[in-house]
């Protein structure tokens, strides 16, 4: 047994004992260590849970109560949109009765040979259908404005989504710009969501259009909810009905029928795949793709449609490429700017009722003749072209008609395919200048005087109370002495015309004049005969057609027949416009014989006419210059011409026997192309020789002033002496 001493520490096997026995206690603590750390997790999971739970159960109860709330609002709004529905759907009418919508009539108008040249007011071509049209069209109609016709319920949610996104892409508002409105919807705003019209209201029928095509979004959702009560009451083919019938696509028609009528002549039951597409591309801005009013964009406009119709296979490959290489073309009327400024006159000149204002269809068969017309026109430009520098701004202004009135062609300015604008022929009144000179010797032949009496061309002074002396000149500034009256009128003396005018009577020189057609107010002292009072074109031009005709006052029309559409009795005609006899019918053929003289040897020969078909008239310039006229005929045709400035400028070096001679030349030589020629029924004096004809008389020397009645016993002893054999 081993002695350890007192006091002495643990030996080396004790000590690993010890670590030994401690070992295990270190690791039960370290092991109650680890469960309790575990312990404490547990708890945080818990309380995160909890947090979680109360975040859950919270944004669960706010979708309860949306879900709540949603659910009741969107029931009672389909409540609501299905009352209102179910309301409009019981207030719509059948469709006959809301495919013409217009508050206005429409005018239709035919020349003399039943040809439709003109339309005004909003035309209405007559019921069209889903059925009668062009498939074409009505395929073009659909690929355009709504490709999902067919399968919406009258809004395409699609269709708006696409709309909104674009708009915003584009920088505008969600409502701006494309609109992503069905067909259905866009015939809702036709129909202006079911208010009609009232003449009434105090409100034009423009702006109720105006009012009707708004877009705010209250507007869009009545339009949704009248839209879906359409699909409800009405089949996919009569919505379509209804819209082929009220679109509105320029040049005042209404409709594709009669859209189809302006622009092609035809019905829209016959139009072409190019024709179809230009119809339908209408429908975005009729007023800009209109192809009166630019065919190019127009034609453009249609091959974006071809194109539309391909993609969506109405159309195969080849009828897409035969429309894109063949596109549409205007009319023939629809050319000519739907009859310019004759069928404005022919409208400002009916009866309102039936023209202006009219609430109905008229057809009305008019005097034009376009051949006739077209010569004119050419006419026209061709002077402008080659005689008139290109910076002039002078006017002109033609009408052409038959000896009974009957107006043939009309143009009132240098812009011959308008409408709607200025026309020069019937309403400027302008002084006519010696192109009044007619009527003086018109009043001197009914009187008893005769193309030979004659007259003494010299200085003329007549002292007019508050005005005092006047003296009138001749355009040369020479006096010729004792002259016919043959040759005054031919070589418009002014002199001669004065005293003559006074010899008679100025009082019957106004009453043969207005008897005549001359309704403008007449001048009062004797300036008269040279042409100081103001007049019209077409009065003018009316007036000669008088003289032609033997000597019986015209009244110049351009109506021959008025009736409703459908209608075969006609409600008004005109059979012509010929009234009471003015002067002698003798007087009248030496009249012409006269004013044949200004053609052949006169003023006016540069108006003469090729092969020898004779022709009368008379030159006219006012002071000035500021007017030069020429107004003539022949056996077939009266023609005037006028030309100036709208602003009384003076022309430069242009006078009657000028310019408005040549414009006159070429319209009658085109208007006589191909026709036999006729004599004028004018009188054919046997010849005989005429000293103051062949050679000039010498200057007469000045004298004093005359009395008016001196003046006048020296007119009526010259006259005298060459009734009684004088000369």
């Amino acid at each position: 047994m081993v002695n350890r001493p007192r006091g002495s520490g643990r030996l080396v096997a004790d000590k690993r004992s010890s670590q030994s026995r401690s070992a295990p206690a270190k690791k039960k603590a370290a092991a109650s260590k680890t469960p309790n750390k575990k312990a404490r997790k547990p708890r945080s999971t818990k309380k995160r849970g909890l947090i979680s739970g109360i975040v859950l159960g919270f944004f669960g109860l706010i979708w309860r109560v949306l879900w709540g709330f949603g659910w009741r609002i969107g029931m009672v709004t389909a409540l609501l949109i299905g009352a209102g529905v179910l309301y409009i759907y019981t207030t719509l009418p059948p469709v006959s009765e809301v495919v013409d919508g217009r508050a206005r009539g429409s005018v239709t108008l035919m020349d003399r040979n039943g040809a439709v040249f003109a339309w005004r007011g909003d035309q209405f071509g007559g019921v069209i259908t889903a059925d009668t049209v062009s498939p074409y069209l009505r395929d073009a109609i659909v690929a355009t404005e709504d490709k999902r016709f067919y399968y919406h319920i009258g809004v395409d949610p699609i269709g708006i989504a696409s709309a909104v996104k674009i708009n915003l892409s584009e920088g505008r508002g969600p409502l701006s710009g494309h609109g992503g409105s069905t067909i259905t919807q866009q015939t809702a705003k036709l129909l202006c969501l079911g208010v009609p019209f009232d003449p009434n209201s105090g409100m034009t029928e423009t702006e109720y259009e105006s009012d009707c095509r708004q877009t705010t979004l209250w507007r869009k959702v009545k339009e949704a909810i009248f839209a879906m009560a359409m699909e409800a009451k009405y089949s996919k083919e009569e919505i379509l009905t209804i819209y082929m019938n009220r679109a509105f696509l320029g040049a005042g028609a209404r409709g594709f029928e009669a859209a189809s009528q302006r622009y092609f002549g035809k019905s829209a039951s016959n139009v072409s795949p190019a024709e179809s597409a230009m119809l339908a591309g209408l429908l975005k801005a009729p007023t800009r793709y209109a192809p009166t009013n630019n065919l190019e964009r127009s034609q453009q406009r249609a091959k974006i449609i071809v194109g539309l119709m391909e993609d969506q296979g109405y159309l195969t490959a080849s009828q897409a490429n035969t429309a894109i290489n063949s596109p549409a073309q205007l009319s023939e009327a629809a050319e000519a700017k739907a009859g310019g400024y004759f069928a404005d006159w022919v409208m400002s000149d009916g009866p309102e009722f039936f023209t202006r204002e009219t609430t109905e269809d008229v057809i009305i068969k008019t005097t034009l003749d376009q051949r006739i017309q077209k010569a004119a026109e050419d006419a026209m430009k061709t002077i402008f072209e080659t005689k008139v520098s290109e910076t002039s701004k002078a006017q002109a202004a033609i009408v052409v008609m038959s000896a009974d009135g009957a107006v043939r062609a009309m143009v009132g300015g240098r812009r011959t395919q308008v409408s709607g604008v200025f026309n020069r022929a019937t309403s400027a009144k302008r002084q006519t200048g010696s192109a009044f000179k007619p009527f003086v010797y018109a009043t001197a032949l009914e009187l008893g005087h005769h193309w030979n009496s004659t007259v003494v061309d010299e200085p003329y002074t007549i002292d007019i109370p508050g005005s005092g002396p006047w003296s009138p000149e001749n355009y040369t500034r020479k006096h010729y002495g004792r002259v016919t009256l043959e040759y005054a009128l031919a070589n418009s003396l002014n002199i001669p015309a004065v005293k003559v005018s006074e010899a008679v009577d100025r009082e019957n020189v106004r009453r043969i004049a207005s008897d005549f057609g001359i309704q403008s107010d007449l001048a009062e002292g004797p300036a008269l005969a040279l042409g100081a009072s103001e007049s019209t074109l077409i009065e003018v031009t009316g007036a000669y057609a008088g003289i032609l005709n033997g000597g019986s006052s015209v009244k110049p029309y351009g109506l021959t027949e008025l009736r409703l559409l459908d209608d075969d009795a006609p409600l008004m005609d005109t059979e012509g416009g010929i009234g009471e006899r003015v002067i002698r019918e003798d007087a009248a053929r030496e009249l012409i014989y006269m004013m044949s003289k200004v053609v052949s040897e006169g003023t006016g020969t540069r108006a003469r006419l090729p092969d020898g078909r004779e022709a009368a008239g008379k030159t006219g310039t006012t002071s000035a210059a500021r007017d030069a006229w020429f107004v003539g005929f022949t056996a077939d045709y009266v023609a005037g011409v006028w030309m100036g400035y709208d602003d009384n400028t003076p022309l430069k070096g242009v006078t009657g026997g000028g310019l408005p001679a040549e414009i006159w030349r070429e319209t009658m030589t085109r208007v006589h192309d191909g026709m036999p020629t006729k004599p004028l029924p004018m009188l054919r004096p046997a010849p005989e020789p005429n000293v103051a004809q062949t050679r000039e008389v010498p200057r007469a020397a000045p004298r004093p002033a005359q009395n008016p009645v001196d003046a006048v016993d020296t007119v009526l002893r010259d006259v005298l002496n060459s009734i009684f054999g004088g000369n």
